[in-house]
């Protein structure tokens, strides 16, 4: 078995040395994140797709490569083939006779064929010869050109006859690490995790800052739903993640700032801190998740004043999306949940806040401010690689466990989709699955006096919610690592 990665079709479009460089990355992407799943995997590339061979056929171990080729950036779809050297075009009947021929019983089909190389015959030919055989050695209900049951794909390169077995569509955009890094501003919610996938599809190594205005609990939430996003699309390339406590300034924009013009200066002192910590970090373009008329303080004349503040790149991927297309795409990359689950911290509250901010009034209004607050948050900021945003090796210690004893309960916290994947199976063991997006505020429900272990792929979300349970007085929290 092998996989064969089509290429995004915006990258075929690009000139030869850019094309070549977007193959080489991506294959260098591939590499590294199937390597972690399969050390003996073989990834190949050339000029119009990747190949990868992976050490088995194992199926689970199959299944896994595919998720994470299909949520690659740079990848157009995926096909999971069988090869089969050729001489002649009844070669190619046979071949196909044998991989296909039990599936088309009762079925209608067609042929469809690509062809590269050089050969005696045409695609068309082609199609038409297996077509031909296959309609009369398979007990299929004939060939339909429009709309048929099964579709026989093959792919033909020179001497080698590739059977499609599967498709699998891919996720798109470009090879990540392809364009120069961005800081996204998160808060965890619908928009700004959105707006930080969307870079990343396209190419854009995103790191992560957080001004955090909720308390632990937020900030844990956000690192969850961060971590998600990079672990799933984009845990090829190094990210960090940018927490800096916000707390002082909002209650200094509370006591110092008129009521209206509050959202629109604590959105002017993130962008003021942002900027600074993009410079740092030698990263050129901020990314926020607003779109226009959302809220008060993104209509265009309060974001032209916002945007003022700064004269960093400020990139805005959803300016003219829909709430529910917003939606739409957080469910489909699997972050809805996260999101629906974040507290909103809105940390200031106008009761007419303006909806037309004037940049001399702000600015008036600014004079107040006392701008030691803002450094101090800035220079307070902690900055950790997102896989290490657990924390100290002595605290993961404390809340983890190889050992299951008898009456512990194990508490599967994955993704559903995770879990469907890759079952966790321990036998007499009580396992429940309360993903880690529902795990706080149903945790209360669990029968208490019994010790809970929870459990993830990784142990990262584990240790999170471990730590913070405890801290919330949840004596009885640890963390299963098999």
């Amino acid at each position: 078995m092998k996989f064969i990665v089509k290429l995004f079709p915006e990258i075929t479009i690009k000139s030869k040395p850019v094309r070549t460089q977007f193959v080489k990355k991506l294959r260098r992407n591939i590499r590294t994140l199937l390597k972690v799943i399969d050390p003996g995997v073989e990834v190949q590339g050339v000029w119009d797709r990747v190949e990868v061979v992976p050490s088995s056929e194992d199926e689970a171990l199959c299944a896994q490569l595919i998720e994470r080729l299909m949520s690659t950036p740079g990848i157009a779809h995926v096909l999971e083939v069988s090869q089969h050297p050729f001489e002649t075009l009844h070669d190619l009947f046979e071949v196909t006779l044998a991989e296909v021929g039990d599936s088309l019983a009762g079925k209608t089909f067609c042929v469809r064929a690509s062809r590269t190389g050089n050969h005696e015959f045409t695609s068309h030919e082609a199609e038409k010869y297996v077509g031909g055989g296959l309609n009369q050695h398979a007990d299929s209900l004939g060939v339909r050109l429009k709309d048929p049951d099964v579709t026989v794909r093959l792919e033909i390169r020179n001497k080698t006859l590739s059977v499609v077995r599967r498709r699998h569509e891919g996720l798109g955009g470009f090879p990540l690490g392809t364009q120069d890094p961005v800081l996204s501003l998160i808060s965890g919610g619908f928009d700004s995790t959105v707006s930080s996938f969307l870079m990343t599809k396209r190419g854009i190594n995103t790191h992560f800052c957080f001004f955090n205005l909720g308390g632990k609990a937020h900030e844990v939430g956000v690192k969850e739903v961060a971590y998600y996003l990079w672990n799933k699309f984009g845990s090829s390339h190094r990210v960090m993640f940018v927490s800096v406590p916000f707390e002082e300034v909002v209650a200094e924009i509370l006591t110092k700032v008129d009521n209206s013009q509050m959202g629109v200066i604590l959105k002017r002192m993130m962008l003021r801190a942002a900027s600074e910590i993009a410079r740092e970090m030698k990263i050129e373009a901020l990314v926020t998740g607003e779109a226009v008329a959302q809220v008060s303080s993104q209509t265009l004349p309060n974001l032209a004043v916002i945007d003022a503040v700064t004269d960093t790149l400020v990139l805005r991927p959803l300016i003219a999306m829909d709430k529910q297309d917003i939606i739409n795409i957080s469910r489909r990359i699997g972050t809805e949940e996260f999101s629906s689950h974040i507290p909103e911290y809105c940390g200031v509250i106008s009761v007419n806040p303006t909806t037309r901010a004037r940049k001399h009034r702000v600015e008036r209004e600014e004079e107040r401010f006392d701008m030691a607050v803002l450094e101090r948050a800035i220079k307070s900021r902690e900055a950790v690689p997102i896989n290490h945003i657990v924390g100290q090796q002595e605290q993961q210690r404390a809340v983890e466990t190889q050992q299951v004893s008898s009456g512990d309960v194990v508490i599967d916290i994955r993704h559903p989709d995770e879990q469907e994947l890759k079952p966790l199976q321990l036998d007499g063991v009580e396992v429940i699955h309360l993903p880690f997006y529902t795990l706080h505020s149903r945790f209360g429900e669990l029968e208490s006096g019994r010790q809970y272990l929870l459990y993830c792929e990784k142990g990262v979300m584990s240790q999170l919610h471990a730590m913070h349970l405890r801290g919330e007085g949840f004596a009885d929290v640890r963390v299963y690592r098999p």
